[in-house]
């Protein structure tokens, strides 16, 4: 499997332009959602707008323009904000985990009490089976109304931050996620395996004989040029997403 380095995955992001029902955003608005293992950051290539947070420091907002860099931890609630054409490449550690389900988008409660009411929620039609003429416009209609759902929630949140303070707020949201993906850590653990981890691994051993004065790794070196998917971009959380295939 080819990987970029440390394992990581990368995208590229127009964050949606539909209108927010809270009205926030000049353009548009992404999906709110926390990451429960992986790391990631959002590198801005065009555009303005702003990242807002929700953690158990409270609520934050990151301005965004062209050259700006905002890494987001897990247990971080974010929500991309488009003021106008904003567009980022986004980095995400541990290659494959964030489309394994590590993502878990602020539904209001009675959407996460367990997994097929959250998948119900959170899926998007395909063109497979029952839904062979679906369309674009079908899929984006979902798209948005799971992003509403979304903001919902997170309202819910933000008020209940403000009333009780956001750690008090947020344990609720997360032991729900917890549930949410806690099936799926065994498959996780085989994908982290195979990428971060591997090249954490491979790594280790090449300093390892680098300290012995040995390098044979450098005779087996390659480059290899990746081009983005000739498909449309797919509806992702934040906006339409651009992504290289790396395996």
């Amino acid at each position: 499997m080819t990987t970029l380095p440390g394992g990581v995955s990368v995208s590229r992001l127009r964050v949606y332009d539909w209108p927010a029902p809270d009205g926030v955003g000049r353009a548009g608005s992404g999906t709110p959602h926390v990451h429960i293992a992986s790391s990631e950051a959002y590198v801005v290539l065009s555009g303005s707008g702003a990242l807002h947070t929700l953690s158990p420091d409270g609520f934050a907002e990151h301005p965004l323009r062209a050259g700006v860099v905002v890494t987001i931890q897990p247990g971080v609630i974010h929500r991309a904000v488009n003021d106008g054409d904003l567009e980022m490449l986004v980095v995400m550690s541990n290659a494959g985990l964030p489309e394994a389900g590590d993502a878990v988008m602020t539904f209001p409660p009675a959407a996460l009490v367990d997994i097929a009411t959250y998948r119900d929620a959170a899926s998007l039609p395909s063109g497979a089976g029952a839904h062979a003429e679906v369309t674009d416009e079908h899929v984006a209609h979902a798209a948005r109304a799971r992003r509403d759902l979304a903001l919902e929630g997170y309202a819910q949140l933000r008020a209940a931050a403000e009333r009780q303070g956001p750690r008090a707020a947020l344990q609720p949201f997360f032991d729900a996620a917890v549930r949410l993906v806690r099936p799926s850590v065994p498959r996780w653990q085989d994908l982290w395996g195979r990428t971060a981890f591997a090249e954490t691994d491979a790594t280790a051993g090449v300093l390892e004989g680098l300290m012995r004065g040995a390098a044979p790794h450098l005779q087996v070196g390659r480059a290899e040029r990746l081009e983005s998917a000739p498909a449309p971009r797919r509806y992702g959380m934040c906006g339409r997403l651009e992504t290289w295939h790396l395996g």
